[in-house]
């Protein structure tokens, strides 16, 4: 298991776990970050990720893809 800020671009990911506080967790689980989902890193600019889930793009930052771990 590792942090979703450490997956490679492309290859699709299965969410084993999403940590964080309460408002956080909702907030991304909301956006589709579920543990069960696929998502794929698109790309890494700046820190920030840019991650395809459920056939949307989403960009988040990277403290929010260090406590998605796949």
């Amino acid at each position: 298991m590792m942090p979703l800020v450490l997956a490679e671009p492309g290859e699709e990911q299965i969410i084993k776990k999403v940590g964080g506080n309460q408002e956080l967790r909702q907030h991304l689980a909301d956006m589709g970050f579920v543990p069960g989902g696929g998502v794929t890193v698109v790309s890494t600019i700046g820190g920030n990720v840019i991650v395809r889930v459920k056939e949307s793009r989403v960009a988040i930052s990277k403290e929010m893809a260090q406590k998605i771990m796949v």
